[in-house]
Order: structure tokens, then C-alpha cells, then sequence
């Protein structure tokens, strides 16, 4: 009777442990098939977050150590802090076109990627670096360019003196730029955005860094002052450059390409070298998109320049708050530009797999998340102006930080309400390029910023109108601009738009 019990006893626990571990398994089974069997939506807020979050970490880590530049410069001496913004912004204007040229084998590169093509992906990253390294030239012949406009901007001398030995340094040391573009092209357009990320880590923290000893001079190095900045910035460039290239290579692209090709074995070293040949046909498409979307970046940035450089005649107080704000503001810009590089990255992908409800769900995405941050840090610019002019605060300037303050913060004003129309704008014109409907932006680009915003400030300067009449002005052409690319957009020109051919081509390397 005892036994029988006991057996029963028995019989009972195991069923009942038999129960609870299928109660367990059948737990784990729903939350594996959640997490494994349903994959992001396509352009949904997950697979945007993947591509965008390291490229907004990295613009970031690039912010910052822009910041600290200012920072460090500001606290050099007030001519320092006058010099750095128009002479860096120059230089940035005139290297700009080849820049965005190099990089839109990035844009291919995410096409090929949607398509399923590696090879090409490949192929396209060392279109790019050729088109960099031939940029080289054009980029010395626009030196003289660039000094002939700073002589004529009416600066004070001793700022004058400052940005000429900037401008030229970021010069000469401008090749980095467009090789970064290109390398950095391929990691992004594949969705390995982490990569990036790691490389501008690395090399905004070696920029600030040798920014604060080779200012200063500390640790043994000479007291260099602004030319000490503009090193800083062109060795990090070249760490930044030389990180990315080692893990294209090491990433096994040259291997993926020349398996891709299933070449015999005593094929291959051949394939290996076919793909660092120039591919005429390829960078004759690359150039043919690319152009457009360089052009428009050079007149973006030539306009914005100009404006920098009218500010400079506006007087010290004017022109040291216009330059700090728009370091302030900064902060805002530079994550913005992670969110359009990552809409046009995931857009060209969903392009070039033929999924465009995928691509304009993603354009649509990348804008929400973008008008999100920039509410977040707008909410910053409104309630706590001084805590930033705090930081820029120079040393041995004319005049007190209640004055600098007064003008800034109707500054940081403007640019948190123009930060909402410039998210428009970046995003989607990323997405925009990312489809290729790069002509558009080019043409409405020239339209906006040089038959209306340009002429409008020049005459607002020839009228004697102050600097928060620049800013007003400024801030009315961004919303307007933005305006015209959100119905572009929404139009749908760009879903008609191939970038690429999908019937894969004879290799013409």
C-alpha cells in the first residue's frame, strides 16, 4: 500500500516537472520566434537605428571635439576664436564638392547592397578613392582661391593674419577629407556603421588631445596657437583615414569581391588587382550622380559662407556672438547630418533591393526621429543660453558676457526654431540623394541659397542693417528651403529614379 503510494507520489512530480518545462520551453519558444522570426520592418524605426545611432555617435564625437577646438581657441585669445569659424568654413566650402563626389560611391555602394551585388560594393568604395586621390590637384589650384577671399572680407589684420594660417594648413592637408568620404562610404552604405563610429572616436579624441598641447604647448611641444588647431585636425583626419582603410581591407573585401567572382586559384591574384583599376564606365555614373549632389553642398556651404564672412564687418561683440552661436548650434547640426546620411543609406538600400514603400518608409522615419532630437536639445538652446556663452567666454575680450549674452540668446532662439525646418531639409535631402534624384537638390539649392538668400543678406548688409537682421534672414530662408524639399519629397519623383543597373554587367574592370 505504502509502495503503491509512493509510485503514485512519484508519477505525480515527474508529470508535474514534465509540465512546468513546457510550460518553460513554450516561453522561450514565443520569445525566440520574436526576437529571431520577426526581423525589423523594413525602413521602421529598428533598422533606422541600427544604420543611424552610430553615425549620429560619431557626427557627435565630431561636434564635440569641434566644440573643445572652440573651446580651446576662445580661451587662447578673442582673434583666435574670430579666425577659426571663417577660415574653417572656407576651407570646408572649397573641399566640400569633392568630398560629397568621393562619397556618393557610397550611395552606390548602398544600392549594390540592397541589389545583393558584394562585388560591386567593392568595386564602387575604390571608384571613390580614385576619385579622391584626383581630386588632390584641384584642391591646391583653389588654395590662391581661397586667400583672395579672405583679403577681400575687410577682417581686422590681426584676424586676418589668423585665418590665413588656418586656411592654408587645412588646405594643403585637404586630401584626407574625400579618401575619408570614400573608405568610410563603403561601412556606411553596407550598414557596418559601427565601423565609423569607431574610427571618429578615435580620432576626435587624438584631436582634442593634440589640440590642447599643440596650442598651449604642452608637454614639450611649441605654443602654435591657431596653426596648432589646424594640425590637430589634419593628423586626426589622417588616423581617422588610415583606421578605416586597414578595416576595409582586413574586413575581407578584397577576399569577399575576388570569392564572389569564383575565379580558379590561379585566377585570383589577377582578380585582386583587377579591382583597384579605374572602371571608366562606373565613375562616368558616379560622377553623373555625384555632381550634382558636390555641387549643391558647395553652393549650400559657399552661401553660408558668405554669410559668415559679412558678420565679420558687423564688429567684435557681433561677430564673436555670431560665430559662438553658431558653434553652439552646431551641437544641434552635427547629429542632424547622422540622421540624413543614415535616411540616404537605408533609402538607397531599399532602392536598390526595388522595395520603394520600404524607402519612402524610411525617409519618413528618419524625419521623425530627427524633429525628436532636435526638440530635445532646442528645449537646451531656450533655457540655458548663458551656460553655453559661458564656455566660449574669452579671455581678453572688449567686451563684458552680459553683452555677449544680450545678442546670443535671440541667436539661440532663431536657431532652435530654424533647427526644425533645417531637419527637413537635411534628412530628406539625404534621402533624396540616397534615391539619386541628386539634379533636383542641386538646381533648387542654386535657386534658394544664391537667388534669394545671398542677394537678400548682401542687400540687408548694403542697407546697415545689424546682425540679428542677418540672423532673421537666415533663419526665414531655411524654413522656405525646407519647405520645398518636404513637397519634393512627397511628390515621389525620386521612386522612378535607377541608380544602378540590376542586370548584373560583364566585369569592366
Amino acid at each position: 500500500m505504502i509502495f503503491n503510494h509512493n509510485r503514485h507520489k512519484s508519477f505525480h512530480n515527474r508529470h508535474k516537472s514534465k509540465k512546468v518545462v513546457s510550460i518553460v520551453h513554450s516561453i522561450v519558444s514565443i520569445v525566440v520566434r520574436k526576437n529571431h522570426a520577426s526581423p525589423p520592418r523594413p525602413g521602421g524605426y529598428r533598422e533606422m537605428w541600427r544604420i543611424a545611432a552610430p553615425l549620429i555617435l560619431s557626427m557627435g564625437a565630431f561636434t564635440i571635439m569641434q566644440f573643445c577646438d572652440r573651446v580651446m581657441l576662445s580661451r587662447y585669445n578673442s582673434v583666435s576664436i574670430q579666425a577659426a569659424i571663417p577660415a574653417g568654413v572656407l576651407a570646408h566650402t572649397l573641399i566640400c564638392l569633392f568630398q560629397a563626389i568621393a562619397g556618393y560611391s557610397g550611395t552606390f555602394t548602398a544600392h549594390y547592397f540592397g541589389a545583393k551585388r558584394p562585388d560591386q560594393c567593392v568595386h564602387s568604395t575604390v571608384q571613390g578613392l580614385w576619385l579622391a586621390l584626383a581630386a588632390y590637384p584641384l584642391i591646391l589650384l583653389l588654395l590662391p582661391v581661397g586667400v583672395w577671399i579672405l583679403s577681400i572680407s575687410d577682417h581686422a589684420p590681426g584676424v586676418f593674419a589668423e585665418e590665413l594660417s588656418y586656411f592654408r594648413i587645412l588646405m594643403v592637408t585637404g586630401i584626407v577629407v574625400p579618401l575619408n568620404a570614400a573608405v568610410g562610404g563603403y561601412f556606411i552604405g553596407t550598414g557596418r556603421t559601427r565601423i565609423n563610429l569607431l574610427a571618429s572616436v578615435i580620432g576626435c579624441l587624438l584631436n582634442i588631445g593634440l589640440n590642447a598641447v599643440m596650442i598651449f604647448g604642452l608637454l614639450g611641444f611649441p605654443e602654435m596657437g591657431i596653426r596648432g588647431a589646424a594640425y590637430a585636425t589634419a593628423l586626426s583626419s589622417l588616423v581617422t583615414f588610415i583606421i578605416q582603410m586597414i578595416l576595409f581591407l582586413r574586413a575581407g573585401a578584397v577576399r569577399n569581391y575576388v570569392s564572389a567572382k569564383n575565379d580558379p586559384a590561379a585566377r585570383r591574384a589577377h582578380a585582386a588587382w583587377r579591382i583597384w583599376r579605374p572602371d571608366l564606365p562606373l565613375l562616368k555614373r558616379i560622377l553623373r550622380f555625384g555632381t550634382p549632389s558636390g555641387i549643391q553642398l558647395f553652393m549650400d556651404l559657399g552661401s553660408f559662407t558668405l554669410f559668415i564672412m559679412l558678420t565679420g564687418r558687423m564688429g567684435d561683440v557681433e561677430q564673436a556672438a555670431s560665430n559662438i552661436a553658431f558653434s553652439i548650434n552646431h551641437l544641434a547640426f552635427a547629429p542632424l547630418l547622422g540622421f540624413g546620411m543614415a535616411a540616404s543609406t537605408v533609402v538607397g538600400q531599399h532602392q536598390g533591393a526595388r522595395n520603394t514603400p520600404a524607402a519612402e518608409r524610411a525617409g519618413g522615419t528618419a524625419l521623425r526621429m530627427g524633429l525628436i532630437y532636435m526638440t530635445l536639445i532646442g528645449i537646451t538652446f531656450i533655457f540655458f543660453p548663458r551656460e553655453y556663452f559661458v564656455l566660449f567666454n574669452p579671455r581678453d575680450a572688449t567686451f563684458t558676457p552680459e553683452e555677449l549674452l544680450g545678442i546670443g540668446r535671440q541667436m539661440l532662439i532663431m536657431a532652435t526654431v530654424w533647427g526644425f525646418f533645417d531637419s527637413i531639409s537635411l534628412i530628406l535631402c539625404g534621402a533624396l540623394k540616397g534615391a539619386g534624384d541628386t539634379r533636383f537638390v542641386m538646381i533648387y539649392m542654386g535657386i534658394g541659397g544664391w537667388l534669394f538668400f545671398v542677394p537678400g543678406s548682401l542687400a540687408l548688409v548694403w542697407l546697415g542693417y545689424g546682425i540679428l537682421a542677418l540672423w532673421y534672414w537666415l533663419a526665414l530662408y531655411v524654413c522656405l528651403f525646407a519647405i520645398g524639399v518636404w513637397v519634393r519629397w512627397h511628390r515621389g519623383h525620386w521612386k522612378h529614379i535607377r541608380l544602378i543597373h540590376h542586370d548584373p554587367p560583364p566585369f569592366s574592370g
